[in-house]
């Protein structure tokens, strides 16, 4: 059961993730943002915290940050 519930939120937390070939030349982004995935593992592989990127780019949130990792796997 507990799995389900896992697999339930994941589910929930990747539909944040958006591709449409008119933003971005198609590449995922967090829903609402022009913010890639790529540009947003970056910055945490470069030593940003998930509180910093909240801090400096207004309107993504914690789950944001957590679907692109969670896209990334």
């Amino acid at each position: 059961m507990r799995k389900e519930v896992l697999a339930m939120k994941d589910e929930a937390l990747l539909k944040r993730i958006v591709l449409n070939p008119k933003i971005m030349a198609g590449k995922p982004v967090i829903k609402g943002t022009r913010l890639t995935v790529d540009f947003i593992l970056n910055l945490l592989a470069h030593g940003s915290t998930e509180d910093d990127i909240i801090r400096e780019y207004k309107g993504v949130g914690s789950d944001d940050i957590k679907a692109c990792i969670l896209f990334a796997m």
